[in-house]
């Protein structure tokens, strides 16, 4: 018994000799095999916006281990990229051109011995990048307080949209504002400015670097204030959900971020409602809304929620769906704007926020109502999700900001 004790010792640390020694030449070739490799065969080409997939058959060889392409994206600069491809697979993506016009792409077959063929060129011909389709569809207008800017995106591939500005005095225009997506439609509003006539240019940029021609415009922006809140007042209607605690509606612009409104905390229909009268006709621009402290990014405070607005002068309730599309019609109303309150800016989870997570939320959030929603006289605060999930929500404040004129 004694003997089998030792040999298994001694296989144990052969397999640990065996596992260190592993590790040890991870990085030294996988191969001693120093033959040059076969070049790739049967080679095909398909072009998309920026780019182009190419299709091939390897060498015969068990010893490949990877396909690479060598290529310049912008004459101009003379940039280039590399990418690679498996030897599991049978084509490769070349992409980031600057323009649509014939490039040279240079492919080699590579060994697990780092033993390169000899390169294959292949011409392709990538169709319009999308960050130049996308900036034949920049538009610029004037927006409350600054300029707003509008792109289209059909092929919703990451691009950002730069915005400059030239101060009055300044010789040349500077970085104002930049935003990424790769939404099919991208809108944003830069606020901040009088109504005199200003300069902004907005371009186009990719992922790459690729930077498309700037457009340049002169935009007056319009007129915007803080909407006089002694004039709001209560309009409850029958679908509205009902209040609790005393937490009642009027309370949310009262100025007091101590107090609120609050609904029951019952197995309550969503989304969790609430109907009030600005007293006048307004063109929206914007809002804050200012949650409950102590919970923030929990409990009844709304996480995700929508606008609703009427410009009838008594307009009639109707049961709000729990989602719909921006500009979407139910009876009187009109759905202004969908919004996701942010979570916390340190990365933290919404259950444990950090001391300045906490004084993010308690300044309230900030959120915009997009250029194109009607005029309105009332609002239907109407939320979706709160942070904890429950079926009731609260809120301390709510501030518009807009055009009565």
């Amino acid at each position: 018994m004694r003997n089998q004790y030792i040999y298994l010792l001694l296989a144990a640390c052969m397999c640990l000799h065996l596992a260190c020694s592993k590790v040890i030449d991870f990085n030294d070739p996988v191969s001693d095999d120093k033959s040059k490799p076969g070049q790739i065969t049967d080679i095909k080409v398909a072009n998309f916006n920026g780019g182009s997939y190419i299709t091939y058959s390897l060498p015969k060889s068990g010893n490949i281990l990877y396909v690479k392409a060598d290529y310049i994206i912008d004459d101009n600069t003379g940039k280039k990229r590399q990418t690679k491809s498996s030897y599991y697979s049978d084509s490769i993506t070349v992409e980031g051109f600057a323009e649509t016009k014939e490039y040279e792409v240079k492919l080699t077959t590579v060994t697990r011995a780092n033993v390169e063929s000899d390169a294959v060129t292949v011409k392709v011909h990538p169709d319009t990048p999308v960050y130049r389709v996308v900036a034949k569809t920049i538009q610029m207008q004037s927006d409350f307080g600054g300029i707003n800017v509008q792109t289209s995106n059909r092929n919703k591939k990451p691009i950002g949209a730069v915005l400059l500005y030239k101060a009055e005095g300044e010789d040349q225009y500077s970085i104002y504002e930049q935003e990424f997506s790769d939404f099919e439609h991208m809108s944003f509003s830069t606020r901040g400015f009088d109504t005199l006539p200003k300069q902004f240019a907005v371009y186009i940029t990719d992922q790459w670097g690729n930077n498309s021609d700037t457009m340049f415009k002169t935009i007056s922006p319009l007129f915007e204030e803080e909407l006089d809140k002694s004039k709001f007042f209560n309009s409850a209607l029958p679908s509205d959900t009902k209040v609790g605690f005393g937490w009642v509606v009027p309370r949310l612009w009262d100025n007091n971020k101590g107090s609120g409104w609050h609904t029951v905390q019952e197995n309550m229909p969503l989304p969790i409602t609430c109907t009030f009268g600005l007293g006048i006709s307004a063109k929206l621009s914007r809002f804050v809304l200012v949650g409950r402290s102590g919970y923030e990014y929990a409990h009844g405070n709304p996480k995700v929620f929508a606008i609703w607005g009427s410009d009838k002068p008594a307009p009639a309730d109707a049961v709000l769906p729990p989602f719909a599309e921006e500009g979407a019609v139910v009876g009187d109303w009109v759905n202004l704007g969908n919004y996701n309150w942010a979570p916390p800016p340190s990365g933290a989870p919404p259950t444990a926020p950090t001391a300045t997570d906490r004084s993010v939320f308690n300044r309230g959030m900030e959120f915009n109502i997009p250029f194109t929603a009607p005029r309105t006289r009332f609002i239907r605060l109407a939320v979706t999700e709160s942070w904890s999930g429950a079926t009731f929500a609260h809120a301390m404040e709510i501030t518009f900001f807009g055009n009565t004129n």
